[in-house]
């Protein structure tokens, strides 16, 4: 796993810097010029007051009307007192015509002095910035009869933006320092507290680990799915997705919108679970759920599952074949008594009578067979019925295949799933009429284009649990001493009619009546 050059608290304390050395330089160049427009207005007032004094001077506005430039020396010491007293840099009386009559300059002196005033009337005050770092103010010399005679000028150098640095520079000095201090203590907090919610773990470690557990997530075949304690979808892997059957945007969806099959929430939301079958769709999933706790407290839950559609089938295919050879024992065991009774018919020289007894032996077995292998045509089901004939003989029923039967030979596949079906219900039947008065199990399988539909009728008490909850698997209206051993025959038979296309119903009519349908193309899962 790669790892940055630069630890969590490194990138902090980086970041911080640059972002306190942006808002410093920020508002290091607001203030300064903030700065430089509160000192150009101090420096406007003190020269307009300055103006004002100087024009305002009685000897002023006594002599400029007949001065001479030049040839007015107390004009120029009033100019110069008016000067020195403001701190003013230059002092300017001009004539209306701005001829300069006396001047801080004297090389100004005699000339016109050149207007850097903006349109304003020669008779009114005015102040501002003029050509270099400087401000000026002019203020019109009035008579006592009010009329213009002259005008007065003071003019105020500007510190310079080097100067200006230099005065600012100690308390900019301290405002780095401490907005400095401030990033580099907030940083280093942030960054700890950062660390201990991530664990210790930097960026490039945590963006690696998430990444691997993707890969890993997505990478196996078994599905997983999370869920948080409100329901909804929290994790979903590619192989939970498609087992369950659900939509690309399901994280963060609630579950029960997601699927209407009450089992298969049940299964996801109760507690603990562990190796649960449950059909969805066309597949048999194991289901095993467990609750997600952090500090003690739950947060969710995980559930991991697994297809054991084929498993399940091929259990069932095994133990079809497991009872089918417990038939032909009992079979055998029959055959043993029939040679026995015709050794003792024999040994009493009854000879008659063994015949007699042969040839109904020999009458029933041709015509048991006979008419199963007249009606259904293909070997494992014709044999399969032929075996649970003396199942139910051995368990005093009676198994009758009706008339209407007909069955041409199927395909393989077909064939293993109609036994698989047969099988389960033939089964149930016999467990069914166990306690009955009269045991009678009767099965019909019939045909056409599209699918063949089986339909067991048994003489017994009847069905009382709702169909949903018949074919759900684990129910079973039988005991078991096994786990799992029970409750999952009619879940499988639902299973199988599913996955061809059909389905399997039940309904009571002196007794119960299965009636299943299986497609003979199988639907594509």
């Amino acid at each position: 796993m790669r790892r940055s050059r630069m630890t969590l608290a490194g990138q902090f304390l980086v970041l911080q810097l640059v972002i306190v050395a942006l808002v410093v330089l920020t508002v290091g160049v607001l203030s300064f010029a903030q700065h430089g427009e509160q000192l150009q207005r101090t420096e406007n007032r003190r020269a307009l007051s300055a103006a004002e004094n100087l024009a305002g001077n009685a000897t002023v506005r006594m002599l400029v009307p007949t001065a001479l430039p030049g040839g007015s020396a107390p004009l120029a010491a009033v100019g110069e007192t008016v000067r020195t007293v403001s701190g003013s840099d230059v002092a300017v009386l001009m004539r209306p015509d701005r001829t300069v009559l006396a001047s801080s300059r004297p090389a100004e002196v005699g000339d016109p002095l050149h207007d850097d005033r903006p349109e304003v009337p020669a008779a009114r005050s005015w102040v501002g910035p003029v050509a270099g770092s400087a401000v000026a103010a002019e203020v019109p010399v009035l008579d006592d009869e009010g009329a213009l005679v002259g005008v007065a000028r003071v003019e105020r150098e500007l510190p310079h933006v080097t100067e200006r640095l230099t005065l600012a520079s100690p308390s900019l000095l301290v405002y780095v320092g401490l907005a400095t201090t401030i990033g580099v203590i907030g940083s280093t907090m942030l960054a700890r507290r950062v660390k201990r919610q991530t664990l210790g773990l930097e960026p490039t470690e945590i963006a690696g680990l998430v990444e691997h557990r993707e890969a890993l997530l997505h990478g196996i075949r078994e599905g997983v799915v999370a869920l948080d304690t409100a329901g909804r979808v929290t994790l979903l892997n590619d192989a939970g997705r498609r087992l369950l059957a659900l939509p690309p945007d399901a994280v963060g969806r609630p579950l029960a919108e997601l699927t209407a099959d009450p089992e298969l929430r049940e299964a996801l939301t109760e507690d603990a679970t562990r190796d649960r079958l449950v059909v969805v769709g066309p597949r048999l999933l194991t289901l095993n759920r467990m609750p997600v706790r952090s500090h003690g407290a739950v947060i969710g839950s995980v559930t991991t599952m697994r297809d054991r559609t084929e498993m399940k089938a091929l259990e069932r295919a095994l133990d079809t074949s497991r009872r089918t050879t417990g038939t032909l024992r009992a079979q055998t065991h029959e055959f043993a008594n029939h040679l026995h009774t015709i050794s003792g018919l024999l040994q009493l020289e009854e000879y008659d009578e063994a015949v007699r007894f042969v040839e109904g032996v020999s009458r029933h077995r041709d015509t048991l067979y006979t008419q199963v292998t007249a009606r259904i045509s293909d070997p494992p089901i014709a044999a399969l019925l032929i075996a649970k004939d003396s199942l139910a003989a051995e368990r005093g029923a009676r198994l009758v295949l009706a008339e209407e039967s007909a069955v041409a030979r199927v395909d393989e596949d077909l064939s293993r799933d109609l036994v698989t079906v047969v099988g389960n219900l033939v089964d149930n039947a016999l467990d069914a009429v166990a306690g009955a008065p009269e045991k009678l199990v009767a099965v019909e399988l019939t045909e056409d284009e599209e699918a063949v539909t089986v339909r067991v009728h048994d003489s017994g008490p009847g069905i009382e649990a709702t169909a949903e909850r018949l074919f759900r698997s684990g129910y079973s209206t039988k005991g078991s001493d096994q786990a799992g051993g029970r409750g999952y025959g009619l879940a499988l038979v639902r299973l199988v009619c599913r996955r061809r296309g059909g389905d399997v119903a039940v309904h009571n009519d002196d007794g119960a009546v299965f009636t299943a349908r299986l497609g003979k193309r199988e639907v594509a899962a």
